[in-house]
């Protein structure tokens, strides 16, 4: 399965859960159904990923934590608030650059509709044949 299309079943995976469970929950209620259902249909999920990484020589050890790898190749950070920040999508596209990985998704459970909720980060990322959701950083 390529980028494109496993970023597909994350995307289908998570707006059937946005409805099934709407807004309001709790951001690790979310994350902890989300890659269940993710597992269930056959990926590799790891939830609070330490993601390792050096700059000018430095080691971090705990630089950041992935809220989902999936597929080694897919990081989904999750968010369960009323608006997004630009500060969010900075944040992925930061652990896009650090990890090498070309695309991410940032998933909002507390917007109201799933679309005003779901953003695609790209980082390098230049194959958008089979993309449906277009949103570049």
């Amino acid at each position: 399965m390529n980028i494109e299309e496993l970023s597909g079943v994350v995307v289908d995976s998570a707006y059937r859960l946005h409805l099934e469970l709407g807004p309001g929950l709790l951001e690790s209620v979310y994350e902890i159904v989300l890659a269940r259902v993710l597992a269930e249909r056959g990926l590799q999920v790891e939830r609070q990923k330490t993601i390792v990484f050096e700059c000018h020589g430095i080691r971090f050890e705990d630089g950041f934590r992935a809220d989902l790898l999936v597929n080694q190749c897919l990081i989904v950070e999750v968010k369960s608030v009323e608006n997004l920040a630009p500060v969010h999508s900075k944040q992925l596209l930061t652990y896009l650059r650090l990890t090498k990985l070309p695309v991410g998704l940032l998933i909002n459970f507390g917007s109201p509709t799933f679309k005003e909720g779901c953003k695609r980060i790209v980082n390098n990322h230049q194959d958008f044949a089979m993309s449906r959701l277009r949103v570049r950083e």
